[in-house]
């Protein structure tokens, strides 16, 4: 299916999505589909990081205390973020593959742009009734459509004043149930084959060896200066997709 320089774009994509992780604790799904879909379509690119999104995010969602807790707290967003995946699925199915890549790249820009500039925003327990199951329903779709889970889902994750360790919880709760959603999605728009199955466990070799060196690098490095460099470039790769999308 894929030729050995494909192949090796794949690992070393993983393997940098991995350090990232490890390094920052998000960023796989992001930096794996901004860098694949520069060599590869987009639909391909969500099947390949359905395994090592799963594995790398199940930890993160159920180990650390806080599940309950957050469980608790996030569930009404949680479901929609998860059920209006398929939908997404569906316009995805339908959609012009130029579309879902200016769609890709123009949430990747918005993404890194409001994380470089630090803007946020905060949400009283009022308004959490109406915003989560609205702003999970978008990032369900979104999900469906591009295979991004970030937007606007940590942005209300971040905005509605969870402790650190109950937000590391709950964005490894909307991570590991997206990726499953998109997962059955994909399957049933007969978008996912046992091959490309096969590589997306064969993926997960370099993203766990990509997150243990990550966590090594973390000691050693300032996280706001990866953070920012870490934007900065997917702010790069989301102009060059947007742009190489509409000028095809």
């Amino acid at each position: 299916m894929f030729d050995v320089f494909t192949i090796c774009i794949i690992l070393v994509t993983f393997l940098l999505a991995g350090a990232v992780k490890g390094v920052t604790g998000l960023g796989l799904p992001t930096v794996s589909l901004a860098l694949l879909t520069v060599a590869i379509d987009m639909p391909t690119a969500m099947a390949l990081l359905l395994i090592p999104s799963i594995v790398t995010n199940v930890w993160q969602a159920f180990v650390g205390g806080y599940a309950k807790e957050a469980m608790f707290r996030v569930w009404p967003f949680l479901l929609m973020a998860t059920v209006m995946v398929w939908l997404g699925g569906l316009l995805m199915s339908q959609a012009a593959l130029v579309l879902l890549s200016m769609l890709l790249g123009g949430l990747l820009i918005a993404y890194s742009v409001i994380n470089l500039s630090g803007f946020g925003f905060t949400l009283s327990r009022q308004h959490e009734v109406w915003a989560g199951p609205l702003l999970g329903a978008l990032n369900g779709i979104f999900t469906g459509m591009t295979g991004s889970f970030v937007i606007p889902g940590v942005m209300y994750l971040q905005a509605i004043g969870l402790t650190r360790d109950v937000l590391i919880q709950a964005m490894g709760m909307l991570f590991t149930t997206s990726t499953i959603a998109l997962a059955v999605s994909l399957q049933e728009n007969h978008l996912l084959s046992a091959e490309l199955g096969q590589y997306s466990a064969l993926a997960l070799i370099p993203a766990i060896i990509g997150m243990v060196l990550g966590q090594k690098l973390r000691k050693k490095l300032s996280e706001q200066l990866f953070k920012r460099l870490l934007f900065i470039s997917l702010l790069l790769l989301g102009a060059y997709i947007t742009i190489s999308a509409v000028i095809r």
